[in-house]
């Protein structure tokens, strides 16, 4: 079975009526745990993008403070998780900004852990690949914006 292009499903949801539609939207909200995410960021964070960030940041720290010390391998899964767990945060807001601070904050927690990521090729390359997409992400911003957060790199 082949499944639709977004710009037909885009025209098939403009002609359902809304009651129709908000049961479509609970129904796929209830269907895959990212679906209901994504539906409680745009309903309830959207709108407060600072808030959104601080409450990512925090999820950021408590993943950081369970990190294992013991074993660099168990860090190094760690360290992973909490950045796919970031990365999705980020792939639900539209604002680079938010994309930005999410990942220099993600890059600053890596270097205040007291592990010697430098010393794992696979961490160092994880960090430096973060720095690079901050970096592009920087230079597609308005020039005001970028020396801000230029700075802000740079400080790593």
């Amino acid at each position: 079975m082949e499944t639709a292009p977004v710009s037909q499903i885009k025209n098939e949801l403009k002609n359902l009526p809304a009651e129709e539609l908000s049961e479509m939207i609970l129904r796929l909200a209830k269907f895959k745990k990212e679906n209901k995410e994504l539906l409680s960021y745009l309903l309830f964070d959207a709108l407060n993008e600072e808030e959104y960030i601080r409450q990512v940041k925090e999820e950021i720290d408590l993943q950081f403070s369970g990190l294992n010390r013991s074993s660099f391998y168990l860090a190094k899964k760690t360290i992973r998780k909490v950045l796919r767990t970031t990365l999705k945060y980020i792939r639900f807001s539209p604002k680079p900004e938010t994309e930005i601070e999410l990942l220099l904050y993600f890059c600053q927690k890596l270097k205040d852990s007291k592990i010697n990521y430098k010393s794992s090729r696979v961490i160092f390359n994880l960090y430096l690949n973060q720095v690079k997409r901050v970096q592009k992400v920087i230079s597609q911003l308005h020039e005001d914006l970028q020396y801000d957060y230029r700075e802000a790199l740079e400080a790593l």
